[in-house]
């Protein structure tokens, strides 16, 4: 892991959670969540979540379709077109938990806390995203086509 990596990993575990209550079981069918965990998504507010440095966070490893936004990571793949690569489903699982797709990957399971280790104490037990979160940024990656 390089020291950019390890900064970013760090950043992720040592912010204040976006959502302190606990985790909604999801089932995994295949490689995606058939089932939302809360209501419709809303795109707006997914879009202000992925932008949000303090939230989101998504800004810190993906370039991102936000052109307003500067300093944009370069760690992991553009989220540019990620709504005609993958089903909702499948996004759901990869903002949900990618380890389950990609065990190796650094970008943090964002509603599970199954497994984790080295997890910053404001961060123990809780997921960064709430169920309603997650359905927000969903709903705004399937609009990247």
């Amino acid at each position: 892991m390089t020291l950019l990596q390890t900064l970013a990993v760090s950043l992720l575990v040592s912010l204040t959670p976006a959502w302190a209550s606990g985790v909604v079981p999801v089932q995994v069918r295949g490689d995606g969540i058939d089932a939302p965990l809360a209501a419709p998504g809303d795109p707006a507010r997914g879009r202000a979540i992925a932008a949000d440095r303090q939230q989101g966070l998504c800004l810190l490893c993906h370039p991102v379709p936000i052109p307003e936004e500067r300093f944009q990571g370069n760690l992991a793949p553009s989220l540019a077109g990620a709504g005609a690569r993958y089903t909702e489903a499948q996004l759901r699982l990869r903002v949900v938990d990618i380890r389950r797709v990609h065990p190796d990957s650094l970008m943090p399971a964002f509603h599970s806390t199954d497994g984790l280790t080295r997890v910053g104490t404001a961060w123990r037990g809780r997921p960064v995203l709430s169920p309603q979160q997650v359905e927000d940024v969903v709903a705004w990656l399937t609009t990247l086509r």
